[in-house]
């Protein structure tokens, strides 16, 4: 068997039968959903303790605006604040003070508390005083049925955006589905970059440290244990995000299934009354609703706007590009080092490149065809998360095709030039090399 090959075999199944392996994969789809729905559910959770607000009204015009909710209960009350302030009751939580008319002046009602004052309640205190002081300031006009011409008059717009097609069929398009789908590919080639990148360092240095390197040199080159320890770490990367995209499916699905009850029945007939629509007739499923079809036929139309085999060709080129030219800067900073706490000189200008190229595909999403896009897509070192951002607004051929051809031209003299690193640093202990010192490694 080649040697790279019993490398990259090494690598991979030493790290995916760890139990920290197995124990991430099969955990993190879990730990994400927990994150993300959790602190949602125990917000919804409302204590049964329901709070008691004090008004102090010298109007008389606002106190009975007030309803309880089921957190706070109003009462109208007679008594001043420093009767309050000076009694021992400590079951009124809030005083609202008002003085004077709101409208002439909007600083006559004031909220006290012993404590901070919850946001829940200062938002239903603003609320329901200003529903009353809109109707008042209406009123004041003396025009009648103003407020019905003021409903009217609203209008919510939303352009319809339509995606031409070379055979000259038209699809519905969404920028924002665009966005978040770029978005999404952007987080996933940044983060795999930097944890698996990392673990190359990680993984080299602690070979170097246990001197078990020296060993392997003897029967197989620098080169071919550099490359097989890259190829062997991104085969596990790969492995486990194949393993979390099948377990988030299947958690989605199981969620909707659980969460939606008969939606795979409302689905049939929705696509049912769909095809009778589409075929002329005037009959409708019972039950079906029209605005529910439209948003169906929309979403339809945004999915076959979006060219998911470019992008998913794409994808995996800038995936693969990008993780060479790190995971080789990497493989030769943990060859050039002894220990973690070296790494931080060598590590931070990659991490600077990596962070601004988070950024810039983060700025270049409201105009990705603008000249911070357009050139970071060009330039290697930022091309492989940028470029996620483009690539669902139809990127032109030749923009993909040159900034392929750099990324890889660009990681394949950068595995080069670290390999000529990497077979001197893997050797080399108790010194901590410079830049320059290191650049004289690449000569030798």
């Amino acid at each position: 068997m080649n040697k790279t090959a019993i490398i990259i075999k090494r690598e991979y199944l030493r790290r995916v039968s760890k139990k920290s392996f197995l124990l991430v994969t099969l955990l993190m789809p879990f730990m994400v959903a927990a994150l993300a729905f959790v602190p949602l559910w125990l917000s919804s959770i409302r204590s049964d303790d329901v709070k008691t607000v004090a008004i102090m009204d010298a109007t008389g015009k606002y106190a009975s605006l007030f309803e309880d909710t089921g957190n706070f209960r109003f009462i109208n009350s007679d008594k001043s604040l420093d009767d309050y302030r000076n009694s021992d009751n400590k079951e009124i939580v809030a005083f609202l003070n008002i003085t004077g008319d709101l409208l002439q002046n909007p600083k006559a009602a004031t909220l006290y508390s012993e404590k901070q004052i919850p946001g829940e309640l200062s938002r239903l205190v603003n609320q329901t005083l200003e529903k009353v002081l809109e109707e008042e300031k209406l009123t004041s006009f003396n025009i009648p049925n103003l407020r019905e011409i003021i409903n009217e008059s609203k209008v919510n717009f939303s352009v319809q955006t339509i995606k031409w097609g070379a055979d000259g069929s038209e699809n519905t398009s969404s920028a924002m589905a665009a966005s978040i789908l770029g978005m999404i590919f952007t987080l996933i080639v940044y983060t795999f970059i930097v944890v698996y990148g990392s673990m190359v360092m990680q993984g080299v240095m602690e070979e170097k440290t246990n001197r078990i390197v020296e060993l392997m040199i003897s029967s197989v080159r620098p080169f071919d244990l550099m490359m097989g320890k890259i190829i062997g770490i991104a085969l596990v990367g790969l492995t486990q995000l194949f393993l979390w995209g099948i377990m988030t499916s299947a958690l989605i699905a199981g969620g909707t299934f659980l969460l939606g009850g008969g939606g795979a029945a409302d689905i049939s007939a929705v696509q049912q009354g769909m095809s009778m629509a589409q075929g002329g007739g005037m009959s409708m499923q019972p039950g079906v609703d029209m605005a529910v079809m439209q948003e169906v036929n929309e979403w339809l139309g945004i999915i076959h706007s979006i060219n998911f085999v470019e992008i998913g060709i794409f994808f995996i080129l800038y995936f693969i590009g990008g993780y060479l030219l790190y995971a080789a800067i990497f493989a030769a900073i943990g060859s050039a080092i002894n220990q973690q706490e070296d790494s931080n000189q060598f590590i931070a200008p990659v991490m600077v490149f990596m962070i601004f190229a988070l950024y810039a595909g983060i700025y270049s999403i409201d105009n990705p065809d603008g000249p911070l896009a357009f050139w970071c897509s060009m330039i290697p070192f930022t091309s492989p998360v940028v470029m996620m951002v483009r690539l669902p607004y139809d990127v032109p051929v030749w923009e993909l095709l040159v900034s392929v051809a750099l990324l890889f031209a660009t990681a394949m003299a950068l595995t080069w030039l670290s390999a000529k690193i990497y077979r001197v640093g893997i050797l080399m202990y108790g010194k901590k090399p410079s830049i320059k010192e290191m650049i004289k490694w690449v000569k030798y």
